[in-house]
């Protein structure tokens, strides 16, 4: 993909995640810029006949009973930027930003917000140019949009705050003598439309989701080689089972592990062994992972209704004719639908993480797995992977933690006007840190396993999990006695997540479902 043309309507998800990832550039359609200008001449219109427009001739928020003189229209936009720059903490992550000014791009695009075809211009040239403004990453309530976040993302225009190019930041003024790019003056709705919108919250949301649906399947991978090494029955993955509990999440979870175990010497080996049924972590991987893929599946419709919607308030409708348009005062930046998504995704994600952990425990416990205590020949001498276990143990209590719903919680602000509020960017960045955790958890598991295969040499597990363990073989050694662990889990999330693992594995087996 060369170039890709936003129109408000056209992103998805993966498509927007491969645009920040692989620094695609982009543009807008005739037919979107055709709209953005048709909004805009009614704007300009209302104005000279002295219409009242929430936030163009008001005040915001409160104040927004106060009529501003048409001297002061583009004064009010440059100091609503100002004010509402009240973030503060850490610098949201890079590759967010990035995709928090294409999710504006692509809402903006839609030609509902009023704004000039100069200010859409600026925007995907600072977005191919790959400016990345500073962004603070506290301070939204998520209602009225992400306010200000989006506000810190608005000052480059107005040659204010800060900016990262090639890895260095710069104040915005000298950045844009550098590039020889003028500070924009933003014309009467514009600076509320830059800052009024979901777009941090969706920008993590779309992060999350895309690398949720890459953890699903690799969970079933690790699921698969601890099945292996446990030496477990197959008897709960037969497809009889799954089709008189019809959930499609569990229909796929257990179609991949029968896919991964196909030819398995290690399962041949037990397979009159006696062993009646094997206990909920091993036994129930299909209703578990299978509820994390539909949960997946839910929150993924919901981002890309957002991604391609109009956050904006208020909105523009042009109408058949000019006499026919209106400007409407309305709530389309309130969070909600993605703060309840985000909550919803982190439980989801919790119990994947929950329940890996619950069978790393199996694998370094002997008197349960059979295998060696903790994995080593030399217990004793050698801790071997004990204390990967506390690893995972201590993710996944953190991610109990983490899994708290922000949306349950409200906060008055703007003397009552805006008296419920989302906490949809809580939500995100809580979901994004109970991710990071659980992919760890899942390499946990990927190390254990392997470790947990080796000491049934020289059976061989099913031909997907099979070879999913010699890739990971060929990156990260049997581990003889002790070493720092720590490198073998950041080893193993490398291998792992690397794009290559998981389609290697379908040119075996076929695709595994998400």
């Amino acid at each position: 993909m060369e170039k890709f043309l936003l129109n408000g309507s056209n992103l998805t998800s993966e498509i927007a995640k491969k645009i920040v990832d692989e620094n695609i550039t982009i543009g807008i359609t005739g037919d979107a810029r055709k709209n953005i200008l048709r909004s805009r001449k009614l704007v300009e219109n209302w104005i000279k006949n002295d219409e009242v427009i929430y936030g163009v001739t008001t005040g915001f928020g409160e104040f927004k009973d106060i009529k501003i003189s048409a001297k002061d229209l583009e004064k009010l936009q440059e100091n609503l930027i100002k004010s509402h720059s009240a973030g503060v903490g850490e610098c949201l992550p890079k590759n967010i930003i990035r995709l928090m000014l294409l999710l504006r791009i692509n809402s903006l695009a839609k030609g509902h917000s009023g704004i000039t075809e100069e200010l859409i211009d600026y925007l995907v040239n600072i977005f191919n140019l790959q400016i990345i403004p500073y962004v603070p990453s506290q301070g939204s309530v998520g209602s009225s949009g992400d306010l200000a976040p989006l506000a810190h993302m608005a000052l480059f225009l107005i040659g204010e705050g800060f900016a990262f190019y090639e890895n260095e930041i710069y104040p915005a003024s000298e950045l844009q003598k550098k590039l020889k790019l003028k500070p924009l003056t933003l014309k009467a709705k514009e600076g509320l439309a830059l800052i009024n919108g979901t777009q941090m919250m969706t920008a993590y949301a779309v992060e999350i989701i895309e690398r949720a649906k890459i953890l699903s399947k690799l969970a079933d991978i690790s699921a698969a080689l601890s099945i292996e090494a446990l030496q477990g029955s197959y008897n709960a993955f037969r497809d009889e089972l799954q089709q008189v509990r019809p959930h499609k999440g569990q229909i796929k979870t257990a179609g991949n592990l029968r896919r991964l175990f196909v030819n398995s010497e290690i399962n041949k080996s037990h397979s009159n062994c006696g062993r009646v049924q094997d206990a909920y972590s091993m036994r129930c991987i299909p209703q578990v992972h299978g509820a994390v893929k539909e949960t997946i599946e839910y929150v993924n419709n919901i981002i890309e209704i957002e991604i391609n919607s109009a956050t904006d308030n208020p909105l523009i409708f042009p109408g058949s004719k000019d006499e026919n348009a209106k400007h409407i005062e309305g709530g389309n930046f309130h969070g909600e639908p993605i703060a309840f998504a985000m909550d919803f995704l982190k439980i989801a994600l919790a119990e994947l993480g929950s329940i890996s952990e619950r069978r790393t425990a199996r694998l370094v416990d002997g008197s349960l797995s059979g295998l060696p205590r903790f994995l080593t020949d030399n217990g004793g001498l050698n801790s071997g992977l004990m204390i990967a276990q506390y690893t995972a143990a201590s993710l996944v209590s953190e991610n109990k933690i983490l899994c708290h719903p922000a949306s349950v919680d409200s906060i008055v602000t703007s003397a009552n006007q805006e008296d419920h509020n989302s906490m949809g960017p809580i939500a995100s960045r809580k979901c994004f840190e109970v991710l990071n955790n659980v992919e760890k958890v899942i390499a946990i598991e990927f190390l254990c396993s392997c470790q947990g295969i080796d000491f049934l040499k020289p059976l061989k597990p099913g031909e997907g999990a099979g070879l999913a363990y010699n890739i990971i073989r060929m990156y990260v050694p049997h581990i003889e006695s002790d070493v720092i662990i720590s490198e073998f889990i950041q080893s193993i999330s490398e291998v792992i997540f690397f794009k290559d693992f998981i389609s290697e594995i379908e040119n075996k087996v076929g695709e595994l479902e998400g």
